[in-house]
């Protein structure tokens, strides 16, 4: 069963960390949201593995590869412990795959926090193993690409069907934590054979967004009222999906998608806009699984 990231606090934070500036940065943000939860944070670096007796390095390659694993860990426990002191720590170098480790990890944590790139061994790589934990997670996935601060605004995407449901509901919980606004966000596209060439205005008082942006208020309205101090902005047009999460992106301190169906947009997979988006984004995205 899928879980938002909030209903278990003693789970832990988990995040991968490979040397690189990019999970340096997923481990800062990481403790940060553990600090804020008063959540433990687990910090991950996989070792390469061995298949039977034959390694994947030759002779002294392993020896190396396992030294400088311990070298990262040590020097992130010890970054965490600096960034907040207060937040409990717990590690892990299992010898297997960046995304095997993970998916085992997601099982029992709130949430698993990634880095987008990495270029050294037990690296976390924008591509396939992003979207294998993505893809296989029953957690919310966070994947740090630029960190930013001092916006206030969580944004969040939907199609105000239920496959969004679960990605609001940890939107409007993670603006609580921070303390910040939620911009929800549905796009409806541009209407089919509209000249774009034409840099033609896109009307926006038509009947079909007046019939989504009632949609998606009653999406929300449990949750205003679960979080009643949260301001909410709803930000409902015609524009292309991508463009307008991109956009927000730019503008915000998260931005939270959904995993299943049409990934909270129509007409775009799951993986299509977590890849994209991943590449674009100008903050953390968090990917969150909906409920099956």
């Amino acid at each position: 069963m899928p879980k938002l990231g909030g209903e278990h606090m003693s789970d832990p934070i988990v995040v991968g960390v490979d040397g690189t500036g990019r999970s340096v940065s997923a481990l800062v943000w990481a403790s940060h949201e553990a600090s804020l939860r008063e959540s433990p944070l687990r910090i991950v670096h996989t070792l390469p593995r061995y298949e039977g007796d034959i390694p994947f390095f030759p002779p002294g390659r392993f020896e190396i590869a396992e030294a400088r694993g311990h070298q990262i860990m040590d020097e992130a426990v010890s970054l965490a412990g600096e960034v907040n002191p207060d937040v409990q720590i717990s590690t892990d170098l299992p010898m297997t795959t960046p995304a095997g480790a993970m998916i085992a990890e997601s099982e029992q944590a709130q949430m698993i926090v990634l880095g987008a790139k990495g270029e050294d061994i037990g690296n976390v790589l924008l591509g396939s193993t992003v979207l294998q934990v993505v893809g296989h997670s029953p957690c919310p996935v966070v994947v740090v690409c630029h960190v930013t601060t001092g916006h206030h605004r969580v944004a969040v995407g939907t199609d105000g069907s239920p496959d969004s449901a679960a990605a609001l509901a940890f939107a409007f919980h993670e603006a609580q934590l921070h303390g910040s606004q939620v911009m929800v966000i549905s796009a409806l596209g541009l209407p089919q054979g509209w000249p774009t060439h034409l840099l033609l205005p896109v009307p926006t008082d038509n009947e079909e967004v007046a019939a989504r942006r009632q949609d998606v208020e009653k999406q929300i309205a449990a949750l205003r009222e679960q979080y009643p101090d949260v301001e909410v902005v709803l930000d409902v047009h015609r524009i292309a999906p991508l463009h307008s999460l991109v956009e927000a992106s730019h503008r915000s301190d998260l931005l939270v998608l959904g995993s299943r169906g049409r990934g909270g947009f129509h007409g775009l997979a799951v993986g299509s806009v977590t890849h994209k988006m991943l590449h674009l984004t100008g903050c953390p995205v968090a990917v969150v699984r909906s409920a099956p």
